[in-house]
């Protein structure tokens, strides 16, 4: 048999506009969510003297409320206008960012961060559902670029956010929340209208199904190592980066190199891996980078003490170094997994319910998340064991590539099942796993 040709890059100008249009929206998500995310642990630990077991747990609750909802957003998605729930979920954070700006109380901020979560579960499933259906054939490509879009985001939002930073943080909180204030407007004019055919089973029917399909629950959960680790992008990365230089300033450093190893190799990566790879085998090899990314700092950790000023430059460079390195590993792990990832949830599960597919993927993923979310915070409060957090953390990566090494080949033949209908491409690997 005559082997395919090799998939072709996709670039910016072969996606549709619609689907252009919805990436740029997501520039725009990320810009206003960076803006103060990032930011936000130091700032409840600092500003405010919470405990880091505390702010461990309020970053869980958040990626708890977002994830553990999408069950909720994804069936609504099968359902409903798609672009209402995106327009909805950016106005949910126009008042959740609007709270940040006002409020100090631990209750406070736990509504605040319950309704960026809340936001997310309604924004997210819509989006990506939309992008899941606008793109069929090279799904993976056009998540890549929507990660490049992200990356552009958090990569500007930091910078911005660290600037407002100097004078308070409720200000940088009030510019993000009229950040997704416009962007809310801007949906409602120019974001086309999409709403699918309704499931001709109810919704109860359609849970049943999601929850008895036993491989698409082996898939989910070797797939929740990726939120587990990708969550410590707000927590534990950034408290290191900063303990061991004494500056701020430090936490905008770890999302410059995340940002850049996105923005620069993201879209080649996931092109290189679909030319060698299938999408299982992909995800495994990102989910190997993204637990390697903890290994610099696990073992770094009991030797570089905490600093008790602001080092010069030079020494909190050197200081950070391990941490900047690991950085630069977990993001090429991020740029791999997560289109891989998205691209193989329908094709798992079901294209007819890719929204409530998508929902209870990220149910699973969320309680996993939130539980090492507050360890690793309860961790990271042990001084003495500087090293066990990340430890653990690579741990958890590690367990993730694994399980996902153990799928590969009954994913990669639904994989094959879907490109013969149209909406998966075919890789290299697959003829040669044809012709065997």
């Amino acid at each position: 048999m005559q082997a395919a040709a090799t998939p072709p890059r996709v670039g910016w100008r072969d996606l549709s506009p619609t689907v252009r249009l919805l990436i740029v929206n997501v520039f725009g998500i990320n810009l206003g969510f960076f803006m103060v995310l990032p930011f936000l642990a130091t700032h409840l630990r600092d500003d405010l003297g919470f405990a880091a077991a505390l702010v461990g747990t309020i970053m869980g609750l958040r990626t708890l409320f977002q994830q553990g909802l999408y069950v909720v957003g994804g069936t609504a998605a099968d359902r409903l206008d798609l672009r209402l729930m995106i327009m909805l979920g950016c106005g949910l954070r126009v008042a959740a960012f609007g709270l940040f700006a006002v409020v100090t109380s631990p209750a406070g901020i736990i509504a605040a961060t319950a309704i960026t979560g809340i936001a997310g579960a309604v924004f997210a499933p819509a989006s990506q559902t939309y992008l899941t259906h606008a793109s069929p054939g090279r799904r993976a490509e056009t998540f890549a670029w929507v990660n490049v879009a992200a990356n552009a985001g958090v990569l500007i939002g930091p910078l911005l956010g660290a600037l407002l930073l100097a004078v308070d943080f409720r200000l940088v909180s009030a510019i993000a929340c009229g950040v997704f204030a416009i962007l809310t407007i801007a949906q409602g004019f120019v974001l086309p209208a999409m709403r699918r055919p309704e499931p001709s089973t109810g919704i109860i029917q359609s849970w049943r199904e999601v929850v008895t399909n036993r491989r698409f629950f082996a898939y989910t959960l070797a797939g929740a190592a990726y939120f587990a680790l990708f969550n410590q992008l707000y927590l534990a990365i950034p408290l290191e980066a900063q303990r061991v230089t004494g500056h701020a300033s430090a936490v905008t450093a770890v999302f410059v190199v995340s940002t850049t190893v996105g923005l620069t190799t993201g879209v080649r990566l996931v092109a290189a891996c679909r030319r060698r790879w299938s999408s299982a085998a992909s995800m495994a090899l990102g989910l190997s980078l993204l637990a390697a990314g903890f290994l610099p700092a696990a073992v770094a950790a009991p030797l570089v003490p905490t600093a008790g000023a602001a080092l010069d430059p030079a020494a909190a460079l050197t200081a950070a170094l391990p941490v900047l390195v690991g950085t630069a590993l977990f993001s090429a792990g991020v740029s791999i997994t997560s289109p891989f990832m998205l691209e193989l949830i329908p094709i798992i599960g079901s294209e007819r319910l890719s929204g409530t597919y998508f929902g209870f993927f990220y149910l699973v993923s969320s309680l996993l998340a939130a539980a090492v979310s507050s360890l690793t915070g309860a961790l990271l409060d042990l001084a003495g064991l500087r090293w066990l957090p990340f430890l653990a953390l690579f741990a958890v990566g590690a367990a993730g590539s694994v399980g996902m090494a153990w799928m590969r080949r009954p994913v990669d033949r639904l994989q094959r099942a879907a490109a013969r209908n149209g909406a998966a491409p075919v890789t290299d690997s697959d003829q040669h796993e044809r012709r065997r």
